[in-house]
């Protein structure tokens, strides 16, 4: 059992909704983070509900009682304001950032632009909605390059293209997704990945893959991925890192928890990726393992996020 999980702390939740599932493609792996979710709370005292998101959330929500939400919907169409706009014009509080951070951190290219505009490094990239946009990219960018739906998750439809001519079929597979796709430039180096708990950023993450990139297949069902943390960075360059990644989530206009992830190339230079919302929360994902080595168990984790639906409420 977590530390002061007392009745009365426990009653001041209310009844908590804990929306998981939706349609995007990201589907199951929520319903994952939900049931892990839903059953934390349940074990602190929590009155908690797990929903299964549908068309007729907004009436189960309103007729079911329900005093708060913990959103732990992924992908597109669920953690990108969409759910987060509609608790708002109910007026029921929920976890995590809200429908401007939300929505700017599923669009990959906003992301960019406005790390950009603060002097944030990220890698180059073009935009690309239709197939005649792409003669220029390998000129623009060079080879290789990742190739990425503009608005999905998990790395669904990501490619690596290492030759010009692939660079057709990596489109049109990253097309079937989304009709904006995002073309970058390919940075070799190291993955990090910087967990952030309120005004906390948790110990880094360093991702080890012997696959081309941290795909989905590398993220959910290859046992030869490796994520050690500690990191192995210097305590001095861990904490300028997660300073650096704490700076790039709050310029998304981002709040509560969510997850910010980082390429070193072999130079030594720190390149922005993508930062994440509403991150996996099985008790195997990133956020929780950073979070159990800053000994932060599971239950205390889900009891901590929820919490600041609390101090949203206040505000």
């Amino acid at each position: 059992m977590a530390r002061e999980y007392s009745a009365d702390h426990a009653r001041a939740f209310g009844k908590v909704a804990v929306l998981m599932g939706g349609r995007s493609a990201e589907r199951e792996i929520s319903l994952q983070s939900g049931a892990a979710i839903c059953q934390a709370l349940q074990r602190c005292g929590v009155d908690a509900e797990a929903l299964d998101v549908d068309s007729a959330i907004l009436r189960t929500l309103l007729d079911g009682g329900f005093s708060r939400a913990f959103i732990a919907l992924h992908g597109r169409g669920e953690e990108d304001g969409v759910m987060q706009g509609l608790l708002e014009a109910i007026g029921m509080p929920y976890t995590g950032s809200g429908v401007l951070g939300s929505a700017l951190s599923m669009d990959k290219l906003r992301s960019k632009q406005l790390w950009q505009s603060v002097g944030l490094s990220t890698p180059a990239f073009v935009s690309a909605t239709e197939e005649v946009m792409l003669k220029d990219a390998v000129a623009q960018l060079g080879l290789p390059l990742i190739v990425k739906p503009m608005r999905e998750g998990s790395s669904l439809g990501m490619s690596k293209v290492s030759r010009r001519e692939a660079l057709v079929d990596a489109w049109r597979q990253a097309r079937r997704l989304d009709c904006q796709v995002l073309i970058e430039q390919w940075i070799e180096g190291v993955e990090y990945t910087a967990a952030i708990l309120g005004d906390k950023v948790l110990p880094l993450i360093r991702i080890e893959t012997a696959r081309e990139f941290y795909d989905y297949a590398a993220k959910y069902q290859d046992d030869g991925t490796r994520f050690l943390c500690p990191c192995g960075l210097s305590p001095d360059d861990e904490k300028r890192l997660q300073q650096w990644a704490a700076q790039a989530f709050a310029v998304l206009d981002c709040r509560g928890w969510g997850r910010v992830d980082v390429i070193r190339d072999r130079q030594g230079r720190d390149w922005l990726i993508e930062a994440n919302t509403v991150p996996g929360m099985t008790d195997h994902s990133l956020v929780p393992m950073a979070a159990r080595v800053a000994g932060i168990s599971f239950d205390d984790l889900v009891w901590e996020i929820l919490g600041s639906s609390l101090a949203d409420e206040a505000g």
